[in-house]
């Protein structure tokens, strides 16, 4: 009995096999399966977060979940550097 060989793209195979990159987002919902207390909740829902970089202020007024997709927008710009912070906080590394 014969048999055929047939080549497998190696590469293919690892990108195919290869987890996904956790992003911020992930990690933040991830960690919801803890009880937060809602105070904590309120807070996250508030416009008082922003997005910031080693030199400046890239986003402000934002509600946390707002600040997360910006910031991973900002590191699909390969922007280095990222944070969120208050609103209150940026406003010194602005200054």
């Amino acid at each position: 009995m014969a048999y055929a060989r047939v080549p497998i793209k190696v590469k293919e195979k690892k990108e195919a096999n290869k987890k996904p990159e956790k992003t911020v987002a992930r990690k933040i919902s991830a960690a919801a399966n803890v009880a937060l207390p809602k105070s904590l909740l309120n807070e996250l829902n508030e416009s008082r977060w922003s997005v910031v970089t080693f030199e400046r202020c890239a986003a402000s007024n934002l509600t946390y979940g707002e600040a997360i997709r910006e910031m991973e927008k900002l590191q699909t710009q390969k922007i280095s550097g990222l944070c969120i912070v208050t609103d209150e906080a940026a406003q010194r590394v602005a200054n």
